[in-house]
């Protein structure tokens, strides 16, 4: 398994649980150091518990070293970062490529691709592969396997899959791969690579359009005065439809649907299609997180110097994963409007806090709240669901809550004497607002410029 970040590192501790001997390699000596003690370096529910069980077994390893010349199979699952364009960056797939080609010596493992790659990457895998040993391209199979992982329920799907997709040219090769994963008994796709490739993109472009419909029809729900929520049980009531993925708030993040999206509109642009349904899924995302800005603003006046808390900053429960979290951007906004920005998420904290220093980081939600100007729940983490208001508004400087994940009884928020909204609905409880002057715009004593941030 080449690559140990989120799909390598689930992939490799799963099919060694089904009884395969895996090699894990990475160049990042620390994160094999720690791996290969048996703490995972993700979150993920259930990982880490069968990472040692998989160690102890002797089934599992880690390496720096690109130890392949005995592998049967060989997964690439490096990441491919999009390019400032949107593009896919596959330098990491083909650093792997130059890697494994310089230590097979001579021996002919199937490759298989689970990195999400472009329409065609199955071909330049094999261009790359001829192009280093010369021989036409001939010495590796290669097969596209597309990942389908949830992060938060990573190791459910890897053990009860919907189905499992593989694109291949040579059927004995495919179908060799498809013998791992027979303890399953899943429901196999088999295709040729390219549309194999293309399954992975249009699924999670489609996941994305669920998700900035539903938020679409919000907006249009606050306007006009009806309940989304409503609307979207309703909805997902049609077997065409379905309930999932139909949750109205602040969009998706993540390492995949953003980067996806983004990567088959370049994709489209590139054949000559018109992806302006895909741009629109991309403005609509970015537009809810903007909207939480607005309408703080409209309750507080201003954000210069308010102290704005975040509750939760993963980009969903059940995992640490802050990549394009609508925390992260949120944030930015607050602190470009001059806001002081503190957070609490049970398991994100500390990138959180990395990506933003002078973040303010907090225990629990209770201590995250204490002097706040408006609470922003960001992340619907159960322990939000559950929290006690009346103690809350004891707690806090200006009694305004913005609920952008819809979790919490309305009335009960207001019951407690807090101004709200949340994401198709409209502002309520403005008689709460008597407004405090904002906090003094110096920090420590030392002037705070009008982006927040400490002047030299």
């Amino acid at each position: 398994m080449v690559g140990t970040g989120y799909v390598g590192l689930v992939y490799a501790v799963c099919m060694a649980e089904l009884g395969h001997v895996i090699t894990a390699i990475d160049i990042d000596e620390q994160k094999i150091a720690t791996l290969a003690a048996g703490t995972t370096t993700i979150y993920e529910p259930g990982l880490e518990e069968l990472l040692r069980k998989s160690l102890s077994s002797g089934r599992l390893r880690f390496t720096t070293e690109y130890d392949v010349a005995d592998a049967d199979f060989i997964f690439i699952a490096v990441s491919t970062p999009s390019t400032p364009e949107g593009a896919a960056d596959l330098r990491h797939v083909r650093d792997a490529v130059r890697r494994i080609g310089e230590h097979t010596h001579g021996a002919h493992p199937i490759i298989v691709n689970k990195s999400t790659a472009p329409v065609g990457t199955s071909e330049t895998l094999d261009y790359l592969f001829a192009a280093q040993n010369g021989v036409g391209g001939q010495e590796f199979e290669i097969v596209a396997n597309p990942e389908f992982l949830r992060e938060g329920s990573a190791v459910q799907d890897f053990f009860h899959p919907d189905r499992i997709v593989l694109g291949g040219r040579d059927e004995a090769a495919t179908r060799a791969v498809a013998e791992l994963y027979a303890p399953l008994n899943a429901k196999v796709i088999f295709t040729d690579p390219k549309t194999a490739e293309m399954i992975k993109y249009a699924s999670n472009a489609f996941l994305a359009t669920k998700i900035s419909f539903i938020n679409e029809i919000a907006s249009i729900c606050e306007g006009a005065g009806a309940n989304v929520a409503d609307v979207a049980y309703a909805m997902g009531l049609d077997e065409r439809i379905g309930a999932r993925f139909l949750n109205p708030g602040l969009g998706f993040g993540g390492s995949c649907l953003p980067k996806d999206v983004r990567a088959l509109t370049y994709l489209a642009t590139v054949y000559g299609a018109h992806p302006q349904l895909l741009n629109a899924v991309l403005q609509i995302n970015a537009d809810q997180r903007r909207r939480v800005i607005r309408m703080l603003r409209e309750a507080l006046g201003s954000l210069e110097s308010r102290v704005i808390t975040l509750l939760g900053v993963a980009f969903k429960p059940g995992t640490d994963d802050i990549r394009e979290a609508p925390s992260v951007d949120i944030a930015r906004l607050l602190i470009n409007e001059g806001a002081e920005v503190r957070a609490y998420d049970p398991f994100a904290l500390a990138a959180f806090g990395a990506a933003f220093p002078r973040a303010e980081l907090a225990s629990d939600a209770y201590a995250a709240a204490t002097g706040a100007d408006a609470i922003v729940i960001a992340t619907e983490w159960d322990e939000f669901r559950a929290i006690d208001l009346d103690r809350l508004r004891g707690l806090v400087r200006t009694p305004l809550i913005a609920d952008c994940r819809n979790v919490l009884d309305r009335e009960r928020v207001l019951e407690a004497g807090f101004a709200c909204f949340g994401v198709g609905t409209a502002m309520a409880g403005r008689e709460f607002l008597v407004l405090p002057a904002p906090p003094p715009t110096t920090r420590a004593g030392v002037p705070i410029t009008s982006a927040g941030v400490v002047a030299s």
